[in-house]
């Protein structure tokens, strides 16, 4: 990766697992590397595998100025979680670290978790968003139709946010955007098949896109394979200005003030 200034540079992953242990004996240089390469703000999402996800994040986003935590529960594990889980987790919404509320949504692709199981927690999640005024990060997969429906219904015009790692065509992209939500790209669209993503992002207004790594998932060319981290949020960002004819740098800005309008950071 060539070295970037970072005084003209300055960019947001905004979904990014690295409290997972895949990051525990290294996690100092990956946080080096994501500074070398322009990144000066990293959302630490909970919920993804286990509930302790959620804690663990919180406390690496203690430690830096520059790292924001969130917590929720991925859909897959939505059958594990009780109503004492519930409760506990809109408690750390307290904290002034905790930027947002998620990851949460549907998963009907893997369906680890039965759907209305999913289904119900996702409305939970819905109402906290709603009660704790923090926007949502919404996982969604193979379940565009129904996520639009239940934020509809159940979020009632007061929730904001973004769908995570976004992979549908132009007509889901442009329901989502009527619902006043933010889309935001990981290394997905940088990859060789992915051209019907790409001409997605082309078409997405530059004020409601967002950038994103999901590490440690999903690196991006030419990392495809390898454990992701935080650093290679710039080659997606390079991908979405290739498409949209723009600079790197227009990119970087106009992302990060997307994140500042959304998160508050």
């Amino acid at each position: 990766m060539d070295k970037i200034d970072e005084m003209t540079v300055s960019l947001v992953d905004t979904h990014a697992h690295i409290q997972a242990e895949e990051f525990a004996s290294d996690i100092d240089q990956i946080l080096e590397r994501a500074r070398g390469a322009g990144v000066d703000k990293i959302i630490v999402v909970g919920g993804a595998g286990e509930l302790s996800t959620n804690d663990a994040g919180l406390e690496l986003a203690r430690r830096s100025p520059w790292l924001f935590a969130t917590v929720g529960m991925h859909p897959h594990d939505a059958r594990q979680v009780s109503e004492e889980d519930l409760t506990w987790l809109k408690e750390l919404t307290q904290d002034p670290k905790v930027v947002a509320v998620g990851e949460t949504g549907l998963d009907f692709y893997y369906e680890h978790s039965p759907r209305q199981v999913q289904r119900e927690l996702f409305c939970r999640f819905i109402h906290m968003s709603c009660e704790t005024k923090l926007p949502l990060i919404v996982h969604d997969r193979d379940a565009h139709r129904e996520v639009a429906r239940l934020i509809r219904s159940e979020g009632r015009d007061m929730v904001r946010g973004v769908i995570h790692c976004f992979t549908g065509d132009f007509e889901d992209a442009k329901v989502f955007l009527d619902l006043g939500l933010y889309l935001s790209f990981s290394g997905i669209v940088t990859f060789k098949a992915a051209q019907a993503l790409r001409e997605v992002a082309r078409k997405v207004p530059m004020d409601r896109i967002l950038v994103e790594t999901d590490a440690p998932y999903l690196a991006p060319v030419p990392h495809r394979g390898r454990r992701n981290e935080p650093a290679f949020v710039r080659l997606v960002a390079e991908t979405i200005a290739q498409v949209k004819g723009l600079s790197l740098e227009e990119i970087a800005r106009t992302t990060s003030m997307n994140t500042r309008t959304l998160f508050g950071i």
